[in-house]
């Protein structure tokens, strides 16, 4: 399970999440393994069942002016009772003023308290965002992922297939290239799945006989971008005389990405055939598919329809001239 250390959280700074740490530093190297944040109002209140340790707690106005409302002694109590469950971190926000005895409890017991200068739905929409894109499921395939019409198509296939000059030539088309040779692959909530370039290759592009492209710099910055969200995966095969290929477009079949089901084809490669432009044709396709029309589909029933009136025309016959 991907986890994330407080230490990290802390060093982000493109975030914006504008941290400060006051207390516990033997404890920065605590891990956060959940996206969600947790407000430990109950918890404060005695109710500990409720409080998950493995994430982040955050301490708005309610929880102090909850706090500052309490006897000393209580306050105390619930405060090292909070300390003793060992959360992975704690986080004041609005730059509030912190009880003395929250920074002494957090130090003793080695859980980091951090505070925030933004709003606690600013900062849990953020932080939320954040814990997201770090610790949600990530994983590196081989292929070429472009940006087609808005339709992002994972192209995959044996070293050699082609794939890199079937992207190479949608670019010169206008559409664009996110990443070649290795992708990183994240899932996102709810049912989502990102493509993005390794640093090292962003932008590049291996041609056999031409080397390592740099696409951004040959096209422009309009033929490129960061990432896309996965919507069609792409096999390129070798093709096979003596095997059946798909002609109808009626088998829907899907390729698995983190547990999400990916619309799936395989267009087998042989000489003649314009690779690039039936990938094309393929995100155009999609594209319609998501927009409720299936071309395939459309023909299969209006087929059938004339398959029926013609039956029913030719029972008609049958019956007319049995009568005479």
């Amino acid at each position: 399970m991907p986890t994330i250390s407080i230490r990290e959280i802390l060093e982000e700074k493109e975030a914006g999440l504008e941290l400060e740490l006051l207390s516990g530093k033997s404890g920065i190297e605590n891990l956060v393994s959940q996206p969600r944040i947790q407000k430990p109002g109950l918890a404060l209140a005695g109710f500990n069942k409720s409080l998950h340790s493995d994430r982040i707690q955050v301490l708005g106005s309610t929880e102090l002016c909850f706090l500052a409302d309490m006897a000393t002694d209580e306050a105390k109590k619930r405060i090292i009772e909070l300390c003793r469950r060992r959360v992975c971190c704690l986080i004041v926000t609005k730059n509030q003023q912190v009880p003395e005895a929250l920074i002494q409890q957090a130090e003793l017991s080695g859980t980091p308290l951090l505070r925030t200068r933004l709003l606690s739905s600013d900062f849990i929409a953020l932080m939320t965002r954040f814990l997201e894109e770090h610790l949600l499921p990530t994983s590196t395939l081989h292929g070429v992922l472009i940006d087609i019409l808005g339709v992002g198509v994972l192209i995959q296939g044996k070293s050699g297939i082609g794939k890199s000059e079937c992207a190479l030539e949608l670019v010169l088309r206008g559409y664009r290239l996110v990443a070649d040779d290795v992708i990183r692959v994240r899932f996102k909530l709810p049912s989502v799945i990102f493509g993005e370039g390794m640093d090292l290759l962003h932008y590049h592009m291996e041609i056999r006989g031409l080397g390592i492209l740099n696409i951004k710099h040959l096209f422009g910055v309009s033929s490129v971008r960061e990432r896309k969200k996965i919507d069609l995966v792409v096999e390129l095969v070798k093709w096979e005389d003596d095997k059946d290929y798909d002609r109808h477009g009626l088998d829907e079949m899907t390729y698995q990405l983190h547990g999400v089901d990916l619309p799936f084809v395989q267009i087998p490669v042989a000489p003649g055939r314009n690779i690039g432009t039936i990938v094309e044709v393929a995100a155009r396709n999609q594209l319609l598919k998501e927009l409720g029309y299936h071309s395939a589909q459309e023909f299969q029933n209006l087929l059938e329809k004339r398959m029926a009136e013609a039956a029913h025309l030719h029972a008609h016959t049958i019956i007319g001239e049995n009568l005479e």
